[in-house]
């Protein structure tokens, strides 16, 4: 499992393991895994041109090291001193033995324009509310380089806990990260402007606190522990049985799509109750279908309820009632009362997108674009639920408030309709086979973006596709 810590969390561990180190020791692990990194981009290091961006902190430090390394096997390394008076000082005569210069702001365009690498040693991870105005500058010139950009640590101008971007930052094709991922890494917007992510451990393990990573990513090898594998004795019921509360006269398709999901999510039977019956039966004769309303519907483990339900709010109001699991999705998720979310005693995972969740938030949708940790959190403490934020990095947070995990084994393809359908009756299916609501979430989130991505393999899809490439992902998961 990947982990991620807070900003406050990592600095703590920092000082931990600096009190028990040599010093300097600590910023020399970092600074020969950056340039280690930076070698490996450039490819011929000698007669190479490098220019370092450097700010007043440790990154600045780091980057300043690195150039040393880089200079000394023969690049002409320049270094743009963001604030002259407190640059790094130690770094910089590293970097000035080595062979390498300065430049301030005003002379650095056409050094950083004619590149062959550039350094992102402007802000540590402590940065916050976007870059100031040369560095804003600098970050736009990196941005027309022909030169690769290589950030330390963390981007400049992005926040490291929350992912938000609030200002001008430098968008990089590499992030080195050393000792611990920060959230920002993962998170979109953030996410988009690192750039490909390499970790550099510098010892910093044993200073973590064990549980207290502030973000999750869970790996193949997570999810295959989660998923439900039926014993000697099983039969479809012990399986678990998942009711689909979905379509309608003028949305079918999102049951059928729903129920496509859901038998491939790890239960033994699907019984499905809606207007959609014929069209369901016709796709899938193996469900059971119901004539009555879902209270009526016989005995289930778990409830999806939502997806293309139009206007009709009856089902959404019994299902929410019901004393197991339910999964509210789609339509539903505008229907539902917000009291009778937070006044049940059995788990509920709702799975908006970014458009749902800032209705259910009453804010603009950019807003919970811009700040998806967040708003991920707040939908959750606000409802009482487990919720599944949708989007380019899928988050999962429960109620209680502790870690996040986030998914991204997604592809953009996914972003065609019905797709969400196919993930809501997997989740369902898993949450009846078993399986807690933030993990039936986390690894049907998991498995969506997996088979979205198995089966697109570069070309468009449908949400058909996806439905039948989860059987692919699961084999691959667990293979």
């Amino acid at each position: 499992m990947r982990t991620a810590y807070s900003v406050e969390t990592v600095r703590a561990a920092e000082q931990r393991l600096m009190a028990r180190l040599p010093e300097g020791a600590l910023m020399q692990r970092a600074a020969a895994g950056l340039a280690v990194a930076c070698a490996q981009l450039l490819g011929r290091v000698y007669g190479s041109r490098v220019v370092l961006l450097v700010g007043s902190g440790d990154n600045g430090g780091d980057a300043l090291y690195a150039g040393a390394r880089l200079a000394r096997r023969g690049a002409a390394v320049t270094a743009v001193l963001l604030a002259p008076g407190r640059t790094h000082a130690d770094g910089l005569a590293a970097l000035l033995r080595a062979g390498g210069r300065t430049v301030a702001v005003a002379d650095a365009e056409e050094l950083v324009l004619g590149a062959d690498l550039l350094v992102d040693g402007i802000v540590g991870i402590g940065g916050r509310g976007g870059l100031r105005p040369d560095a804003a500058r600098l970050a736009a010139l990196a941005g027309e380089s022909r030169g690769l950009v290589v950030a330390v640590d963390l981007p400049s101008g992005v926040e490291a806990d929350s992912g938000q971007v609030l200002g001008a930052a430098v968008r990089a094709d590499l992030t080195v990260t050393f000792g611990a991922h920060k959230p920002g890494l993962l998170i979109d917007p953030a996410r988009e402007y690192a750039g490909s992510v390499r970790f550099v451990d510098i010892g910093l393990d044993a200073e973590l606190p064990s549980g207290g990573a502030a973000l999750e990513a869970l790996q193949h090898a997570d999810v295959a522990a989660l998923l439900p594998v039926p014993g000697a004795e099983s039969d479809k019921y012990r399986r678990g049985v998942v009711g689909i509360a979905a379509g309608s006269g003028r949305y079918p398709g999102a049951a059928v799509l729903a129920v496509a999901g859901a038998l491939r999510g790890g239960a033994g039977a699907v019984r499905y109750v809606g207007p959609a019956a014929d069209a369901v039966i016709a796709r899938f004769p193996e469900v059971l279908v119901s004539e009555g309303g879902p209270l009526k519907a016989g005995r289930v483990q778990a409830w999806v309820v939502g997806p293309g339900a139009g206007d009709d709010a009856s089902a959404v109001g019994e299902v929410v009632t019901a004393d197991v699991p339910v999964l509210i999705d789609a339509d539903g998720l505008r229907l539902v009362d917000a009291g009778a979310v937070r006044g049940r005693g059995a788990p509920t995972l709702m799975t908006p997108h970014a458009g749902e969740a800032a209705a259910l938030l009453g804010v603009a949708r950019g807003e919970v674009e811009g700040a998806r940790l967040e708003s991920v959190r707040e939908l959750a403490g606000r409802y009482g639920a487990t919720v599944l934020l949708k989007g380019s990095t899928t988050l999962v947070a429960d109620s209680g408030g502790g870690v996040v995990r986030v998914n991204s084994t997604g592809t953009g393809w996914l972003a065609t309709a019905g797709s969400g359908d196919v993930l809501s009756g997997l989740a369902g299916s898993l949450l009846a086979a078993g399986l807690s609501a933030f993990d039936a979430g986390s690894v049907g989130a998991y498995l969506h973006g997996l088979a979205g991505r198995l089966a697109a393999e570069g070309a468009p899809v449908g949400a058909h596709d996806v439905a039948e490439g989860v059987r692919g992902a699961w084999r691959d998961v667990v293979g």
